[in-house]
């Protein structure tokens, strides 16, 4: 036994002999106990969520030591191992004490209360353990909360208390507990996904990955940075965590940028901008996408097919950087190494594209997302003997250990997340600031959104990406929705056409409803619309606004919380997938982490354009007619903060397509996004004439 410290940097226990051949043959039948029951569901969901548990937090104890520095004490080993069994018993234990409970009345026994306990403090942990003290401070504070100091808060935080029994059987069988509806997602969708992607990446398709991307873009201007971005994406695809995606694909990409000329705070930057846009790649999207189908109960194939041109509109702008910085080098594209699209195929493509196109086939046509990612576990099997690495039992026993010890930080984080949300659905705390939210930004949903990207970078200090979304969303998704669904209330009132329903819940929140008596100006409207109360919003909302509105508005507040909730991997002073990267590229961490956040614009723009604008409207022609606008306005403002296009450009052109660029995305009319884009693009030709005379005078 020896003490290690991966990549994601938590301290991490590794086992030699008997010992590791018993944790690894653990992690493989609790990856066929998960598929298992994906298919034949012999417990119920309580139990499959709290066993889940008991599984990942047992790992967790024995291979994520006490203390970072961990003893290498056989004292310290029996330490954590006694916690894990315990821990694991005791959520063992809680479906089987559930019957009892209700039949004493909801009751707590001894027996039940000792099980509980470990279970919480387990949790709270192991938690530690795994990221931090952030989520445990927060665990406490939020439990304590309901359960004493509540009550000493003055004003709409003010909470009267339950009893200690209540709050124990609400955290562990309440429906937002810690093994309610965050766990299904963990122990279904999301496990069986990073499974799924395991399986990828033990049968090659992260090289084809790195191989298609050199193919593709290595002989570009750029080219390098560009192979980063695709390859990067790609992966992030499979890996779904920056960090991870960071450190593997950046060991390749990283090295490659430096050797082609860009500077190596900037080849680090690029590297953890684009593995951040992995997260916003679908089909798989972290575990974001599966949080956001439960949360929203908007169909998970809806919100993967929506997500797709935004996340396309991010690698673009990051490619837009790259292109352009290096132009303004004056870097050569790279030579090639001989790998063209049919050679990177051949070696390993079968087995990425195969199981992605089936995956992704399989969800439009309305399989569940579980029965889509077992199937592509059997796609990437098959489709591995097509390749160069064909998987073998022994290749499949591995990438099911693989994929068990990457879900152990996500499976304890996401039912110890569930205690907080608990909480904050128990004492009603997301009403009441999303209510602050409206009440401070004054109605604007633009100073709503600029609150929200706030509170994701201080949440993002000390919270995964995942919890981040998770507890704001929880917080500020309902006041987002309703602002953005208030625009075609405003746009109704201003036509004159909310009806006479419409006009008479209005009247109950006017002071003066005279001023409803001429037409009105959009301005005009939205200001009558912000003033109204909530007791006269909401009603008029509900009643003005059509369902497939709706739902697109509540799309739009998620994806815009998720989108934001990514800011901590690229942000400082807390950049963690950055600063990964400036350890591979051997550059100032903080240069790179600015580097990285300022490639990473598009984390800010695109979820701007999906508030303001119905970019996931489900309406093909509008959203691709965005998207294109969103092309050449990103390009604009890329160029206009870089000082460069094919050449570099002086500040009097450098402010005119910055307000081009801004031209193209914000909602306007279609006439001013015409004026924008062709600004843009007029500019672009004259500065690649002006490149072209120079190269050929040259």
């Amino acid at each position: 036994m020896s003490d290690e410290k991966p990549a994601d940097g938590l301290a991490q226990r590794a086992f030699t002999g008997w010992p590791n051949t018993a944790l690894t043959i653990l992690c493989f039948f609790i990856a066929v106990g998960h598929i298992y029951v994906a298919f034949d569901p012999v417990i119920s969901e309580f139990q499959r969520n709290a066993y889940h548990f008991a599984g990942f937090a047992f790992l967790a104890a024995v291979l994520h030591p006490l203390v970072r520095r961990a003893s290498r004490s056989r004292a310290m080993l029996a330490f954590d191992l006694t916690l894990g069994v315990t821990v694991a018993i005791a959520a063992i234990y809680l479906p089987y004490a559930e019957q009892g409970i209700y039949d004493r009345g909801v009751k707590f026994s001894t027996p039940d209360w000792i099980a509980a306990v470990i279970c919480v403090a387990g949790t709270i942990e192991l938690t530690r353990r795994l990221t931090g003290w952030v989520i445990p401070i927060l665990i406490i504070v939020a439990l304590s909360y309901v359960g004493f100091w509540g009550k000493y808060v003055s004003g709409v935080f003010s909470f009267p208390g339950l009893s200690w029994e209540s709050i124990a059987f609400r955290s562990i069988y309440g429906d937002d507990a810690m093994f309610g509806t965050i766990a299904r997602i963990s122990s279904t969708y999301v496990f069986l996904f990073i499974i799924f992607g395991a399986f990828l990446l033990r049968s090659g398709a992260g090289d084809f990955v790195i191989n298609l991307a050199r193919a593709v873009a290595g002989r570009m201007v750029g080219g390098p940075g560009i192979v980063a971005i695709i390859a990067s994406g790609l992966t992030g695809t499979i890996s779904g965590s920056a960090v991870a995606n960071t450190a593997s694909t950046g060991v390749i990409t990283i090295p490659l940028m430096k050797k082609a000329g860009f500077p190596p705070k900037f080849a680090g930057g690029v590297e953890a901008a684009s593995s951040t846009g992995g997260q916003l790649m679908p089909p798989i999207m972290g575990a974001g996408a599966f949080v956001m189908a439960s949360f929203t109960q908007i169909p998970y194939e809806t919100i993967v097919a929506v997500a797709a041109l935004p996340a396309l509109l991010y690698f673009m702008s990051v490619m837009f950087f790259v292109r352009i910085e290096a132009r303004r080098l004056g870097l050569p594209p790279m030579e090639s190494d001989g790998e063209t699209f049919g050679s990177a195929f051949r070696k390993g493509g079968a087995s990425f594209v195969i199981p992605i196109g089936g995956l992704i086939g399989m969800l439009v046509a309305g399989f569940t997302p579980a029965y889509a990612a077992v199937f592509g576990i059997v796609a990437v099997i098959a489709s591995s003997w097509l390749t160069q690495n064909p998987m073998g039992p022994r290749a499949v026993f591995e990438a099911m250990v693989m994929g068990t010890k990457g879900m152990i930080m996500t499976a304890v984080l996401l039912c110890a997340v569930g205690l907080v949300v608990n909480v904050i659905a128990t004492a009603g705390i997301g009403n009441t600031f999303s209510l602050m939210i409206s009440d401070w930004a004054g109605g604007s949903l633009f100073i709503a959104i600029i609150l929200v990207a706030l509170a994701s970078l201080v949440l993002g200090m000390g919270l995964p990406v995942t919890a981040a979304y998770i507890v704001l969303a929880t917080l500020s998704a309902p006041a987002l929705a309703g602002m953005i669904a208030d625009r075609f209330v405003i746009d109704a009132l201003a036509a004159g056409t909310l009806g006479d329903a419409g006009n008479a819940i209005l009247m109950f929140g006017l002071p003066d409803p005279s001023v409803l008596a001429g037409p009105l100006t959009i301005e005009e409207a939205a200001a009558i619309i912000r003033s109204l109360p909530l007791e006269v919003a909401a009603p008029l909302r509900d009643l003005v606004v059509p369902p497939e509105v709706a739902v697109a508005a509540l799309l739009s507040a998620h994806m815009v919380i998720f989108w934001l909730s990514q800011d901590s991997n690229v942000t400082p002073p807390v950049a963690l997938a950055a600063f990964t990267a400036a350890a591979i590229a051997k550059a100032p961490a903080m240069g790179t982490g600015f580097a990285s956040w300022k490639l990473a614009k598009g984390l800010y723009i695109v979820p701007l354009m999906m508030a303001f604008t119905p970019f996931l409207g489900g309406d093909w022609p509008v959203m691709l007619s965005i998207f294109g606008f969103g092309v050449v306005g990103i390009y604009g403002l890329a160029a206009a903060m870089q000082g460069c296009m094919e050449r570099p450009v002086g500040w009097p052109l450098r402010v005119v397509l910055g307000i081009a660029g801004a031209a193209c995305i914000w909602p306007t009319t279609l006439m001013v996004h015409l004026l924008g884009a062709g600004v843009v693009i007029a500019l672009f030709v004259r500065n690649k004439r002006r490149d072209d005379v120079t190269m050929a005078t040259a």
